[in-house]
């Protein structure tokens, strides 16, 4: 499966995010889960965590160009505390564009996830962003934000960008702000689920807190984490649109806006606040 989680305004926290979602996942698969930093700002794990330049998003592209077997995202990650794969991205936004524009395409994510789990932090979501044909090709894709109405203004301003992706498209609400029900009803979106408030946590994934095990399971973002990824884990990847509108761009199926919490027996309506 691939998982794109990405922003429309500010920092609500997608990398922290992509890492407890992995982190927590509930699946095992013949490659397990890993993230793939794919920030055109610049990736932040690798100093959070004091690892090496490489490997990473870059000699992932390099090698790409020569190879192309589904497990070339793991060979090209570096293992966090714990045992989370990670493939980092470099701290500047030129180089993290450069290698971005050197995968070409998200076909090797796409081959990656039909064998594995990949979450790609994707960052701010912007229309000229090399993120952006991952974005596309997920089979979910999460856009992070805050409830509040500057926040949420922004998310309806994208709305043509995020009516060409062919995957299924949840919102993940960030703290405090407006309901649940105020934002789907005015967004048109459903929100899969509210992410709480947790700096001890967030600290833990950010690597500013020794962990114990690396991902306390008592903390309060690792249980909403946990049940996240197995309310992603349990619904079914959609059929890619084939249908497009006038201006070309593939038209959004109406599964795109079909609750899935009514796939995954209400267990993600529990969380609503």
């Amino acid at each position: 499966m691939l998982v794109a989680a990405c922003s429309i305004k500010g920092s609500p926290g997608v990398t922290t995010l992509c890492l407890a979602l992995a982190a927590t996942w509930p699946t095992a698969t013949a490659e397990g889960c890993v993230v793939v930093e794919a920030d055109p700002a610049g990736g932040d794990v690798a100093a959070r965590f004091a690892l090496p330049a490489t490997p990473g998003l870059a000699s992932l592209a390099a090698a790409a160009r020569r190879a192309t077997e589904a497990d070339l995202v793991w060979r090209h990650a570096q293992t966090l505390p714990g045992g989370l794969s990670v493939v980092t991205a470099p701290p500047g936004a030129d180089q993290a564009r450069a290698a971005l524009a050197a995968l070409e395409n998200a076909d090797l994510l796409r081959r990656a996830g039909d064998v594995g789990t990949v979450v790609v932090d994707c960052g701010r979501l912007d229309p000229g962003s090399p993120a952006v044909p991952i974005v596309r090709a997920a089979d979910h894709v999460l856009l992070v934000t805050r409830a509040h109405a500057a926040d949420l203004a922004h998310v309806a301003i994208r709305d043509a960008l995020t009516r060409s992706i062919s995957g299924q498209v949840h919102m993940l609400l960030a703290g405090l702000g407006h309901s649940t029900g105020e934002v789907e009803q005015e967004i048109g979106v459903p929100v899969l689920a509210r992410v709480p408030e947790d700096r001890r946590g967030a600290a833990t994934m950010a690597g500013e807190v020794a962990p114990r095990g690396f991902w306390p399971a008592r903390r309060r973002l690792a249980r909403y984490a946990a049940s996240i990824a197995a309310d992603l884990a349990a619904l079914t990847p959609p059929v890619p649109a084939t249908t497009t509108d006038d201006e070309g761009v593939p038209a959004v199926g109406d599964d795109m806006h079909t609750d899935p919490r009514a796939r995954v027996n209400g267990q993600a309506a529990g969380r609503r606040a």
